[in-house]
């Protein structure tokens, strides 16, 4: 089975600081923070790796680190506007994340057209 780490409420993907640090950990990388302000939050932190701007984003949903970091810290790892959760699919599944809102779901990927 492949595991994969979704959003399931209105908002969208995030880890909160202490899901990244943890995640950090557990690939062993080195992530700097840096405190500033966004959207009125004081305690803002935006992460740097080796200079360049890191997004939990940039996460591949089905990283074993971070479904690691998702099962052991639990609603710990949320971050500000989500709700984490691993999804068990079958591994020979094509799969795609869909969202409306940031509410996401896993999809058995398929060919469209327009």
């Amino acid at each position: 089975m492949t595991k994969i780490v979704i959003n399931v409420c209105f908002g969208g993907f995030g880890l909160s600081d202490e899901g990244i640090a943890r995640y950090a950990e557990l690939k062993g990388i080195t992530l700097v923070g840096k405190k500033s302000k966004w959207a009125g939050l004081d305690n803002y932190f935006s992460y740097w790796l080796n200079g360049k701007y890191w997004s939990p984003s940039d996460i591949a949903r089905d990283d074993p680190a971070l479904v690691a970091t998702v099962e052991q810290l639990g609603e710990e790892a949320d971050g500000i506007c989500s709700a984490l959760k691993v999804v068990e699919i079958p591994d020979d599944v094509a799969w795609q994340i869909e969202e409306y809102d940031g509410n996401e779901r896993v999809a058995e990927r398929h060919q469209t057209w327009r």
